[in-house]
């Protein structure tokens, strides 16, 4: 497939993972392996992902809109707009939409290929088998278990999670 040399906003494939939205804007294939870039908008107050640990790659996260929080091994941090956040490869962590408005983050992936999780883990919705073996191939650890402790330490909300009443 070839690129071109501009993408344009509304190109790219999109899924909406439930806490998480993925835009894809460059895949490795255009960069030799070197590196991937998603955008993802987060709904407000939502936890993006479970705490996880990558093994293969590091990811720098760029608001666009927003304030992005994130948790790196023990530190929390929150971003605004026009901030980098550094998540290495080697180190537990997760983020969310800290505010009350709409938060917007690009994702670059590097090495690339973990782009492809994405549309792996969008085919395999409703099923943990699946996804477990999606997480194996792609070298990531997830620890579902303390989605409810982030949610409520934070006062986030997270599609996996639904609070006592």
């Amino acid at each position: 497939m070839e690129m071109s040399t501009i993408i344009e906003a509304g190109e790219g494939g999109f899924v909406n993972l439930g806490g998480l939205g993925v835009n894809w804007k460059i895949d490795g294939e255009h960069t030799s392996g070197r590196f991937a870039v998603v955008h993802h908008p987060i709904p407000p107050r939502t936890l993006a992902a479970h705490l996880h640990y990558h093994h293969r790659e590091d990811e720098y996260s760029y608001v666009l809109e927003g304030t992005m929080g994130a948790l790196l091994g023990e530190e929390v941090v929150l971003a605004e707009m026009g901030s980098w956040v550094f998540k290495p490869r080697g180190q537990w962590h997760t983020f969310w939409n800290a505010g009350a408005s709409p938060c917007t983050v690009i994702e670059l992936i590097s090495p690339a290929g973990f782009e492809n999780y994405f549309r792996e883990l969008a085919a395999a919705v409703g099923d943990a088998e699946r996804r477990a073996e999606i997480n194996q191939k792609y070298g990531l650890e997830v620890d579902v278990a303390r989605t409810p402790y982030l949610c409520e330490r934070f006062q986030l909300v997270h599609p996996s999670y639904h609070p006592p009443r």
